[in-house]
């Protein structure tokens, strides 16, 4: 039995199309959207809506961890262009809500089938019932059986400065991790609360990992822990107990899933 895995996929529905070649299951954990590319900043939603200048001096503000003054630019931004289209006719959200609605349709569309999906922290979870065709399955705090191993999904993130739109409070997080029970495999998008895990060795920081995912690694011991969510980690994989801890990596920037046999 041959999976692959990729996860913060943010746009790359080229090499998503591929991600299942040679593999009986393709398993993705999340992060489809490509809001803010920190690499190319002329391309994601914030580019198209505001222009590459003005998504220079937004990652320059994360980055620095300006995350008030990021905040304030950011608003300043979208009350520009209610006014230009009239305050009567212009939606935040419905403006944001076309743009994933069109990166979603190309996204779900480069799926192979079987798909096994959780959400990422940048997506939209009630679009994603719309999008997902047959052979894809969503799960969220669930469990599925794939080659006579169990999987158990939890997706999104935990409460951030970011404040990104899947973000839950941690002992949400918690009670879905639970719920879960034993699993073979634990899928998750972001990481165990392990620092060398949890420090984007580029964006200079730490993300934000789940305690209660790594209490569960602890106590029921899965043979794998699978996540992404940190583009750049200290540390790519470890092992804490009897657990294979590994990042999949950044789909984004590579393009190659990551291959998971037995």
């Amino acid at each position: 039995m041959r999976v692959h895995v990729v996860s913060d996929v943010h746009g790359n529905s080229q090499d998503l199309a591929r991600a299942g070649d040679g593999a009986d299951a393709l398993i993705c954990l999340g992060d489809l959207v490509l809001f803010l590319d920190y690499a190319d900043h002329t391309r994601g939603i914030f580019a198209d809506l505001f222009g590459a200048e003005n998504a220079d001096r937004i990652v320059e503000l994360r980055t620095a961890r300006r995350y008030e003054e990021a905040r304030a630019f950011g608003a300043e931004l979208w009350a520009g262009a209610a006014r230009a289209a009239g305050e009567e006719h212009f939606d935040r959200r419905s403006a944001i809500e076309g743009a994933v609605r069109k990166q979603y349709a190309e996204l779900f569309a480069a799926f192979p089938q079987p798909t096994y999906a959780t959400y990422g922290n940048v997506d939209i979870p009630h679009l994603w019932a719309e999008y997902a065709q047959e052979g894809t399955t969503v799960l969220d705090g669930e469990r599925a059986e794939i080659g006579g191993r169990v999987f158990g999904f939890v997706g999104g993130g935990l409460r951030s400065p970011m404040r990104t739109p899947y973000e839950i409070d941690d002992e949400t997080y918690a009670e879905k991790i639970a719920a879960l029970g034993e699993v073979d495999v634990l899928c998750t998008h972001i990481p165990p609360e392990v620092p060398d895990l949890c420090y984007d060795t580029v964006a200079r920081r730490f993300e934000r990992g789940s305690s209660a995912l790594l209490e569960a690694i602890r106590a029921t011991r899965p043979r794998y822990a699978l996540f992404g969510h940190v583009h750049q980690p200290l540390a790519q994989r470890m092992r804490i107990g009897a657990t294979e801890c590994v990042n999949v990596g950044h789909f984004a920037a590579t393009g190659r899933p990551w291959a998971l046999e037995w």
